[in-house]
């Protein structure tokens, strides 16, 4: 385990020290806890040859976000009373699954925040962390925007410091983010390097005390990234298949639902609701220039630490189809309104 320094006695907020409470010595021990359907999902949906190359290569992709290797993190130590103020902060590469820190804290209640992997994402920033009830991962705004880059963890806690007594926190981190990729099966009707794929219908910030996520009337356009495969690592043709990414924040839940992550189950099944939740959106060019715009809406929510994995199928006429019943399709043939890629 990594050991760091203390901190510095009392608030890092207040330069006056002159009231502060004894301070006494408590160790707190992180622990990133990665709950992820990834495998079962890569193992369900990917069963071929071919898939299994493609399951590697998703995999791949997606290494530095299910991960439960912690790069950086950030402690926050706020006081229970009045207005939640900022008591005490510090930031640390962590580098390491689990860390063990011992904080000079006076004596008092607190509720403590944590949030890992932060400082490599340049998507998510901790945003209103002077107050405990506005502390949060607030995605950039955007009508698009690039995906996540990194798995996000985040923890609360609550803590009473006491005077002269040895202290130990076990703190555990759960994932903030997950991923959906459509895995694409072109049958020579198109070329798949020519295909746009973008997903919406996602959360835009986390308030990591009350672990709710929020919710834009509009939400953003999410560019995915291709996964393409290597066809020169032998095993079947990979010609005309490739995956398209999104990292991301959840979807909604289906109307009057309710759920908890629970380590001792699965989190990730769910029956579709009435309304799709979030959709991918292919456009793909035509030999006549024309572009046809296929939207893929998902009855299920995707959740966090979740992967899910949509199969579809392109049609001569650019259309795209799938089998997977919690999906509904609509297709606009000869999209007029001009697809913008920076």
């Amino acid at each position: 385990m990594a050991q760091l320094p203390s901190l510095t006695a009392c608030s890092v907020i207040d330069e006056d020290q002159s009231d502060c409470a004894p301070e006494t010595q408590a160790k707190l021990d992180y622990e990133l806890r990665l709950v992820t359907n990834m495998t079962t999902e890569l193992k369900t949906e990917l069963t071929t040859q071919t898939d299994l190359q493609l399951a590697s290569a998703l995999r791949q992709h997606l290494s530095g976000v299910f991960t439960d290797f912690a790069h950086d993190v950030n402690l926050s130590f706020y006081d229970t009373q009045g207005d939640s103020v900022l008591l005490q902060k510090d930031e640390h590469i962590m580098n390491a699954n689990q860390a063990s820190y011992t904080l000079n804290l006076p004596m008092r209640h607190y509720m403590h925040l944590a949030a890992a992997n932060v400082v490599g994402n340049e998507l998510v920033s901790v945003d209103g962390d002077d107050r405990c009830h506005r502390s949060m991962l607030l995605q950039v705004a955007g009508d698009t925007i690039d995906s996540h880059t990194t798995g996000l963890f985040t923890a609360r806690q609550p803590m009473e410091v006491l005077g002269n007594v040895s202290q130990s926190f076990n703190v555990h981190l759960y994932m903030a983010n997950c991923a959906a990729a459509l895995v694409v099966d072109t049958r020579g009707n198109v070329d798949e390097r020519s295909l746009r794929v973008f997903s919406t219908g996602f959360a835009t910030s986390f308030s990591i005390c009350d672990s709710l996520f929020r919710y834009a009337d509009n939400p953003p356009i999410v560019r995915t990234a291709r996964v393409g495969l290597d066809a020169s690592g032998g095993g079947e043709s990979t010609e005309g298949i490739a995956a398209f990414c999104s990292v991301n924040f959840p979807s909604r839940e289906p109307a009057g639902s309710t759920r908890t992550i629970i380590e001792t189950t699965d989190p990730f099944i769910a029956q579709p609701g009435e309304e799709a939740l979030w959709e991918f959106r292919v456009y793909a060019p035509q030999a006549d220039g024309s572009v046809t715009e296929t939207k893929l809406r998902i009855k299920e929510p995707l959740r966090a630490g979740q992967l899910k994995i949509i199969r579809c199928y392109v049609m001569p006429n650019g259309s795209v189809v799938t089998e997977a019943p919690e999906v509904s399709t609509s297709v606009t043939l000869d999209w007029k309104q001009g697809l913008v890629i920076e």
